[in-house]
């Protein structure tokens, strides 16, 4: 985590560029495909009960939706993976900067087994970084070349990490699709030209499913929980989840429950109520309501940014 300025390199992925919000238009029917449109608010939902499983079966009338408060309608309803016509793309991003020199081979072993492990992704968005941010896609016909990208460099160099991800966040909003990200990384952060405000106005901007892998281990004491809580707050605002694990068998059981998750999760679309343009965020909230079901641990992200008048 030396202090030092970021470069940027780009490959094999074009057009990463600030784009608007990522809306979703309203389909009539629950498998209906989701299209890019202006309208439809797109929300992925995770549920779980006391003990920690996965709630199925759940339909549209078990749910509420507030957003600011106000109830919405929902427009949109699916159970799983949303339809074919609705890709998930896989998003990896690892921290080669020299803070993870002592944990780099773990977390390279384990992105390319969660890569092996999750059939359903139409391809990979790769993102290295350290002083530099290097970006590569790969259909699943390539995957023996991402997991020599993967392998290849040492860790060395500075941490460009709200950059690194700021720059995949980017590169999300003109593309279809449900965005799933894992990064892997000790949390810090010392040559990003964006402030952590920054970058979390991002994430309300896209639309990304984030799942931290926080390696802290061969971290000081004095920072530890810093990291820790900067990776939280980095999951959290997406409706991800952060896994600080300490063994390779706290890493698979991390792997068992983000597949779960994907494997489980629902998603609710709506129209908002809220047709002001001024760009301000938005808190959603999204409730169970059956009443046979107590105790349920619900989550989604935190909110998004409403359209912003045109200039």
């Amino acid at each position: 985590m030396r202090s030092g300025r970021a470069l940027l390199s780009v490959t094999g992925v074009a057009g990463l560029l600030l784009a608007t919000l990522v809306t979703l238009r309203a389909g009539p029917a629950p498998q209906q495909a989701i299209r890019a449109g202006v309208d439809l608010v797109h929300v992925p939902v995770v549920v779980r009960d006391r003990a920690g499983g996965p709630v199925r079966g759940l339909v549209r009338e078990d749910f509420v939706i507030l957003e600011n408060g106000q109830p919405q309608t929902i427009s949109y309803f699916a159970e799983g993976a949303p339809g074919e016509s609705v890709p998930l793309r896989l998003g990896l991003m690892l921290d080669k900067s020299e803070s993870m020199a002592k944990d780099l081979r773990a977390a390279s072993d384990a992105a390319i087994k969660f890569v092996n492990a999750l059939e359903e992704s139409d391809d990979v968005t790769f993102v290295d970084f350290d002083s530099k941010i290097r970006v590569g896609r790969f259909s699943p016909a390539s995957y023996p070349l991402l997991f020599e990208r993967i392998r290849e460099r040492k860790a060395d160099g500075y941490t460009s990490l709200y950059d690194a991800l700021g720059l995949y966040v980017r590169g999300t909003l003109e593309r279809d699709g449900q965005h799933v990200l894992l990064l892997y990384s000790d949390g810090g952060d010392s040559t990003s030209t964006i402030t952590f405000g920054t970058l979390q106005r991002l994430l309300r901007e896209g639309n990304v499913l984030i799942y931290t892998v926080g390696y802290l281990e061969h971290q000081s004491p004095s920072v530890r929980t810093t990291l820790q809580m900067r990776l939280s707050q980095i999951s959290g605002e997406t409706g991800g989840e952060a896994f600080f694990p300490t063994s390779s068998a706290e890493i698979a059981r991390a792997y068992d429950r983000i597949l779960q998750d994907l494997q489980t999760r629902y998603t609710i679309g709506y129209v908002s109520s809220n047709r002001a343009a001024d760009g301000k965020f938005r808190k959603v909230e999204v409730k169970v309501i059956r009443p046979d079901l107590k105790g349920l641990k619900v989550r989604a992200r935190s909110g998004y940014l409403g359209p912003a008048a045109p200039r």
